[in-house]
């Protein structure tokens, strides 16, 4: 269901459940097997991407009807959203750069996924949206807030409210992903970002993750953090060792 591959400093994590990648317990348990793995392996970055047509479709649709169904299924959505929260936050705070790789749709929990992601790269044909108030419902798992931190209120409403879906190109405008390619190039674009993150230092990168992290922390004073982050990198080996490559190469 989440098959996970391993090359060096970088993790692909490629999303398989037939036909959708629709979001169910099973593909929630799946998905922390997956990180388990990853943690353990402590690579740069983290590739999330999906071999099926959609990137993610969200909520299994089944899981939801039967909830609906239920007599305790108001208490059971709300145990199973808290599940996708539990996902999501493991995934936004991962040890790692990640980077959603976004080639066909990513609608409701498939788009909350892809947001809590550090970095976004979409086919321009792929389609995102949270189009959850067409059956009732908000996106629940992170989407009112991950959005609105970062697109803006303006575009989160716009979304949300107005149950838009958009189309690559648009999203990237609109900041909701960093790149959006043609599908022809989006393997290579994928590659190349991966392998430049790869080649920068994990530790400064975990470091820079952590003060972007204090913007929107209440009561942090990120501008602190960021005095106190080189402290700890300049006693590195690794911080040493590639200043004095850098200057070494400037000398020569």
């Amino acid at each position: 269901m989440i098959d996970l591959n391993l090359n060096g400093a970088i993790a692909t994590l490629t999303m398989s459940r037939l036909p959708v990648n629709a979001i169910d317990l099973a593909f929630v348990d799946a998905f922390h097997r997956a990180l388990d793995k990853v943690e353990v392996a402590s690579p740069t970055v983290v590739v999330i991407a999906s071999d099926q047509k959609c990137f993610c479709a969200g909520a299994d649709l089944a899981l939801i009807r039967g909830f609906f169904e239920a007599a305790d299924g108001a208490a059971a959505m709300v145990e199973y959203v808290k599940s996708l929260h539990t996902l999501f936050d493991r995934l936004e705070s991962l040890a790692a750069v990640t980077l959603a790789v976004i080639a066909g749709p990513a609608l409701g929990g498939g788009l909350e996924l892809a947001l809590s992601c550090d970095l976004r790269v979409a086919s321009r044909r792929a389609t995102m949206g949270l189009p959850e108030a067409r059956v009732g419902m908000i996106p629940g798992a992170g989407g009112t807030q991950r959005l609105t931190r970062l697109a803006g209120p303006g575009v989160s409403a716009r979304l949300i409210l107005g149950g838009e879906v958009i189309d690559g190109d648009e999203a990237a405008r609109l900041g909701v992903v960093q790149w959006a390619v043609d599908a022809a190039d989006l393997s290579a674009t994928v590659e190349g970002i991966a392998e430049r993150i790869a080649g920068l230092s994990q530790q400064a990168l975990l470091a820079s993750k952590d003060c972007i992290a204090a913007w929107f922390l209440p009561g942090v004073d990120g501008f602190a953090r960021e005095l106190e982050k080189p402290l700890a990198l300049m006693e590195t080996d690794e911080a040493r060792d590639r200043v004095s490559s850098f200057f070494a190469h400037r000398s020569a």
